[in-house]
């Protein structure tokens, strides 16, 4: 039984989506960030990621990570390149180029993509997207995820996905990141191709799904 650690609004999201996409059953163990815990180590807190229960399974203390039947794995993207690889179908690379090109555009997210959208939509959380601290850091972050933004809206031309010709656990990856620049719709509006694309990964029943659990946490 796969077992994932994390709560809907973190980076598990990612893992959640994938597993209903490929129908697995999973056990959902919901950690909280415990820069959301007034007193993460009092004795009646929610577990979070400094609680030592969390820590005897990941010791990063950081959320998400999953247990597969005894093996324990961190880090959001590759935990959904591997449920992807380990479970095969459509959402899995066909060839050894096509799984290639699947770490090529989740590594390009995670390092070109995510470091700057991340700035956007944490700016909308705490509230500070109308200072004028919070207009700066948006503005440059906008700036920085345009040449991004413009290379995906490039590739996306040929077939309307990042892989292949068919929805992939890359299109999931992608769109998880890419989602955080939600706050700022300029930057979809000039690239269309990524607006069209993005739009259709959230229309799938297993993002709706994970959407609607995530809607119903607790702030």
């Amino acid at each position: 039984m796969l077992t994932i650690y994390g709560v809907y609004r973190s980076r598990a999201s990612r893992n959640y989506w994938l597993a209903g996409e490929l129908g697995l059953p999973f056990v959902s163990v919901p950690v909280m960030q415990a820069r959301r815990v007034a007193e993460p180590y009092a004795a009646d807190a929610p577990l979070n990621t400094r609680s030592p229960d969390f820590l005897s399974v990941n010791p990063t203390g950081l959320i998400p990570c999953i247990d597969d039947g005894g093996f324990v794995m961190t880090e959001s993207l590759a935990i959904n390149l591997y449920l992807a690889r380990k479970h095969g179908g459509p959402l899995s690379g066909r060839t050894v180029t096509e799984e290639a090109e699947m770490l090529q555009w989740t590594m390009w997210a995670a390092t070109e993509v995510e470091p700057h959208a991340v700035k956007i939509v944490l700016a909308f959380d705490t509230g500070v997207q109308d200072s004028e601290e919070g207009r700066s850091v948006i503005a440059k972050a906008s700036e920085a995820l345009a040449r991004g933004f413009k290379r995906l809206d490039q590739h996306l031309a040929a077939t309307g996905h990042v892989v292949g010709d068919r929805f992939t656990v890359a299109d999931l990856n992608l769109a998880e990141v890419f989602r955080y620049a939600m706050g700022q719709p300029a930057l979809f509006d000039a690239a269309p191709n990524v607006k069209a694309w993005l739009a259709r990964c959230q229309a799938r029943p297993a993002f709706k799904a994970m959407m609607e659990t995530r809607s119903g946490e607790l702030e």
